[in-house]
Parts: C-alpha cells; sequence; structure tokens
C-alpha cells in the first residue's frame, strides 16, 4: 500500500500573541516610568504612562524601535512622525528630538523596546545581505518610519525572554541581535539603514560629525573642521548635515546646549548662570533669550514647572 507523506505546515505568526507577550515582557523589565538599560547590550526597554500635553525634549540614540503598546509622535524640523504597534521606527543619528506621547495609561503605558544600532556591525552584515551592492536611496534623515515586521518583534520577544537565562543570554543575544539586523536590512527600510555603515556615505559622515558636536558642544563649532571629519567640502557637507538633522550644525549645538543646560539645572540644582556658563555661553542675557524662544518660558519659571511635575529630562526614543 503506497502512502503519501503530507508537508509539515508550520503555525502562522499570531501578532496579537506576539504583542501580549513582547507587552508583558516589557512591562516586567520597565517597573515604573523610564528608559532601562538591560543586561544585554544595546537593548533597553521604554514604559511612560502618561500622554504629554507638551513636547518633551531630549535625545535620541541611533536605534531600532519597536512599539509593543501605545504611541507617540517625535518632530524633526516641521515633519512629524508617528509610530505605534504597527510601525518601527529608525533613529540614523544620535540627535536632540522633541517628542510627545499620544496614546498611553497607567492600566494601559506606552511600552517599547530599543536596540542600539551599531555602524561598524551594520556595515558587516550589509556585505552579506547586498553581495551585489545596495540600492540607491534619494535621501538619508534622522527618523525612518516604516511598518512593523512579525519576524522582527519575534526575535525581540526572543531577545528578552534571555534576559531571565543569563547564562544563555551571553552566548545567544548576539546571534538575535544579527537576525534582528539582518531582517531591518532586508526590510523596505533596509538600504537607508545601510548607508549608517557606510563609510563615504553622507549619512556616515553626519553621523562623525554629530558625534563631535556632542562630545565638544561647548566648544565654538568651525564648520571646515566638522566637513572635514564627514570628507566633504563645507558647502556639500553643510547641504547633507541639514538634509539629515532639519538644522544647521550651528542650530544642533546651540540645541544640545540648551537641553545640557535645562538637565544641569534640573537634576544637579544649578542656577541658570552657572549652568549657561558651563554649556559654553558667554552672554546670560543671550542663554536667557534662546531658552526661552526653545522651551517656550525663561529658565527659572520652566525649571519651576518641570520639578512641580516631576518630569525628568529623560532620553528619547
Amino acid at each position: 500500500m503506497k502512502t503519501t507523506s503530507k508537508k509539515t505546515q508550520l503555525p502562522a505568526i499570531d501578532s496579537e500573541v506576539d504583542l501580549a507577550r513582547l507587552t508583558s515582557l516589557i512591562k516586567n523589565y520597565s517597573p515604573y516610568d523610564g528608559s532601562f538599560e538591560q543586561k544585554i547590550p544595546g537593548v533597553h526597554t521604554i514604559r511612560r504612562s502618561k500622554i504629554n500635553g507638551e513636547l518633551v525634549h531630549g535625545l535620541a540614540i541611533a536605534g531600532l524601535c519597536v512599539v509593543a503598546q501605545g504611541s507617540k509622535n517625535v518632530l524633526l524640523g516641521r515633519e512629524v512622525f508617528n509610530y505605534d504597534a504597527s510601525k518601527m521606527v529608525v533613529y540614523s543619528v544620535d540627535m536632540p528630538l522633541a517628542s510627545q506621547v499620544m496614546k498611553a495609561s497607567h492600566a494601559e503605558p506606552f511600552l517599547c523596546v530599543r536596540i542600539d544600532l551599531n555602524p561598524q556591525k551594520i556595515a558587516e552584515l550589509t556585505l552579506k545581505v547586498y553581495p551585489h551592492g545596495i540600492p540607491p536611496v534619494r535621501e538619508n534623515r534622522a527618523v525612518y518610519v516604516g511598518r512593523s515586521d512579525a519576524k522582527i518583534t519575534s526575535a525581540a520577544i526572543r531577545l528578552l525572554e534571555l534576559l531571565s537565562r543569563p547564562e544563555e543570554a551571553e552566548l545567544l543575544s548576539p546571534l538575535i541581535i544579527d537576525e534582528i539586523l539582518i531582517r531591518l536590512l532586508r526590510s523596505p527600510l533596509g538600504s537607508r539603514v545601510a548607508q549608517m555603515g557606510l563609510k563615504n556615505s553622507g549619512l556616515n559622515g553626519v553621523s562623525k560629525s554629530v558625534a563631535w558636536l556632542r562630545g565638544n558642544f561647548t566648544h565654538p563649532v568651525k564648520m571646515e573642521h566638522l566637513a572635514k571629519l564627514a570628507n566633504m567640502s563645507a558647502s556639500t557637507f553643510h547641504s547633507h548635515f541639514k538634509a539629515v538633522t532639519a538644522m544647521s550644525p550651528l542650530q544642533f549645538q546651540k540645541v544640545l546646549r540648551l537641553q545640557e543646560a535645562r538637565r544641569l539645572m534640573l537634576s544637579a540644582m544649578m542656577d541658570a548662570g552657572i549652568a549657561s556658563r558651563q554649556v559654553g555661553y558667554v552672554s546670560a542675557s543671550q542663554f536667557s533669550r534662546e531658552y526661552g524662544r526653545f522651551f517656550g518660558e525663561a529658565p527659572t519659571q520652566d525649571i519651576a514647572k518641570l520639578r512641580e511635575q516631576i518630569s525628568p529630562v529623560s532620553e528619547l526614543v
């Protein structure tokens, strides 16, 4: 008697089940509002239980964000990017941004996992994903939003599950992170993400100048020096920098200074005069004027309001 073999059918990925599991894991490793650095290097979990009535200013770190619950808006120049569980977001460079949590509550907080993006690792994997060259990219920018990928979500779940098994995490977490990056590179956002690892790409050049600005924001900006870091002419560099960040290098530096001064006044209890000098301002009146223009209120009033809200300045996601 002849028998026929049946192909084993793999169960379809249940997105609702996966999101429920991801929600549970992020809650477990984010016991209260904030951003939590996990024991697996480059992995962070984020929890926000309140909608923001006003913009929250902070620093976005280059990384991939996978949302389990809630939604958030991020502003880049005049553009507004919204992301939730149906969308994943990539920050291609470290940069100051403004954001608003749009959907969150104590019962159902905004929950997200962020995986840092390392340009060297991206460059290594790009050679495997695009052995015949990367498809051309029309423009580079600091924020990319695309449709969520069920397989990336599944990998993120497996990554967080390793946190309860430290002996396995050290061996397996790098493999799962590589899987996530490969799937990201193979997604519709892939060719743009790949630019982060290309030594001669405009995005990589801007990223190098951003790193210098972050580490030296108290010093005067010399455009020629930044352009040399980016391996571009001054005019080409200025154009690329503004296309990516929606700011000029001088504006970028000013925002870094103002955000750091705000942090110092809020967390280190400095007065406005000391904080302004600490971040590189010579004129107290100029600092107060620019601070009020950027944050909407004079330093003293702004910090007093923030302390009443007990809402510390924090890293953006």
